[in-house]
């Protein structure tokens, strides 16, 4: 439990509480907090199979969601294109079908 609070400090800037007033100190920590539990959802229901399935959530953060990418808006689609070089493409696509696999919330 230690290395899941450390790894929610760390890599989601939670310790960051720099505010005057304890309410915004408290909305940034729930910010935080939500983004650890979207950052477990996806590790476990995306990259369950592949090499990051045990990564930390820096990890994640740093191969796959800050990746430089051109991104083409169009009335129908949008379209982001990687680089060939990026070793995570194929994680990348298969995180992209998991995705799209997952049951519609409503």
């Amino acid at each position: 439990m230690e290395n899941r609070i450390k790894e929610q400090q760390l890599d989601l800037f939670a310790d960051r509480t720099s505010t005057q007033t304890f309410d915004s100190n408290q909305l940034r920590l729930w910010l935080s907090s939500m983004a650890y539990v979207l950052m477990q959802a996806f590790r476990q229901n995306c990259l369950s199979t592949t090499s990051l399935a045990k990564a930390t959530v820096g990890t994640i953060r740093l191969s796959l969601l800050k990746l430089r990418a051109r991104i083409t808006i169009s009335i129908s689609r949008i379209l982001i294109a990687i680089a060939t070089a990026c070793p995570y493409q194929n994680i990348l696509a298969i995180a992209y079908k998991r995705i799209q696999a997952l049951p519609d919330s409503g």
